[in-house]
């Protein structure tokens, strides 16, 4: 009789964190990058998650994300980005530093990134660790922040990205404005990736 009403608690608590979180809702589909919000099941952040197809390797993929030194390049309002720790290289602590407009402070983060090549797919975790390092005095440090990626093959032999990601970018930012401009960045970051991936795919001419 316990564990049953143990069973019907955590369904009961399952379903109304599920009632409670709000359905996919497209923001913004251009040049085949799809952008979607959600209300998460707590706090008022929406949460983002970004459709899109990339042509290249799953290697590729990999070399380009454990190219810390490099987010620059496409990762967007970042100012610098450096490895801390490399446990192996499928599993590397880095950290960030991103540019805000002013009046809003710059903030920084330390991620762990975690890649587990798989035979159907490629999951790919960056998940931050906030008291990993001490506070820098110039930047509010982002409590949370965690991004998914799912990686499948297409009969196109391209890669398709199915990436989520949620945030508390710390601090005092009003939430009205971090959802007004939520897709910005993840668009713009996944739009300079296919580029840079497309670039290492085109044959070089003499």
């Amino acid at each position: 009789m316990k564990k049953n009403c143990f069973i019907l608690c955590l369904f009961l608590l399952w379903f109304t964190q599920a009632m409670g979180q709000g359905n996919w809702e497209l923001k913004k589909d251009e040049d085949g990058i799809a952008v979607y919000t959600r209300k998460p099941a707590k706090g008022n952040l929406k949460e983002l998650r970004v459709v899109c197809e990339l042509e290249a390797t799953k290697t590729q993929l990999i070399n380009t994300l454990q190219n810390i030194g490099d987010y620059n390049s496409w990762v967007y309002s970042n100012k610098k980005s450096e490895i801390i720790k490399t446990v192996n290289p499928m599993n590397i602590i880095y950290y960030s530093q991103s540019r805000l407009p002013w009046p809003i402070k710059d903030r920084d983060l330390i991620v762990q990134l975690t890649i587990a090549p798989g035979q159907d797919a490629l999951n790919i975790q960056a998940k931050s660790l906030p008291d990993y390092l001490p506070k820098e005095k110039d930047y509010v440090r982002v409590p949370y922040s965690l991004a998914v990626w799912k990686v499948t093959q297409t009969p196109a032999n391209k890669l398709k990205v199915d990436y989520t990601f949620s945030v508390d970018p710390g601090g005092s930012i009003p939430a009205w404005l971090v959802n007004a401009t939520i897709t910005v960045g993840p668009y713009n970051s996944f739009y300079k990736l296919r580029e840079i991936l497309r670039a290492q795919k085109s044959p070089v001419i003499n």
